[in-house]
């Protein structure tokens, strides 16, 4: 079985940042691309950041130039570093992954749970 784990969302001022953190473990021969989605209320799951296992990246033209995607394979964890962050930020944030299973070698995508960032004064 493989989970991942979100963490670091919160309440934060408009103009604030965030650092959110996909820990992924189980049964994972190796995690290959790794997504940060969000998904505010009433709208449709966004796509915000996706990671290479190479480390080339991906931005949605709404969080380019603000939000940074980052990994340690290692560690089998993605960070999404939220800067200049606008009430327009507001969402339940997702982790998404590709993991090539330990004992069967097959590739599944999981997701985790979320996490809440609130952006507002």
């Amino acid at each position: 079985q493989v989970q991942l784990v979100e963490s670091g969302g919160g309440l934060v001022q408009p103009g604030g940042s965030l650092r959110l953190s996909c820990v992924a473990s189980g049964s994972i021969f190796r995690v290959n691309a790794m997504r940060w989605y969000r998904q505010a209320p009433e709208k449709q799951r966004e796509l915000v950041a996706t990671i290479t296992s190479g480390g080339s990246t991906i931005y949605a033209d709404s969080v380019k130039g603000r939000f940074t995607i980052s990994r340690d394979s290692a560690k089998k964890t993605a960070y999404l570093q939220m800067n200049s962050l606008k009430p327009e930020d507001t969402a339940v944030y997702y982790c998404n992954a590709d993991v090539i299973q330990q004992y069967t070698g097959g590739t599944k995508i999981y997701w985790g749970q979320g996490t809440q960032v609130t952006v507002s004064s």
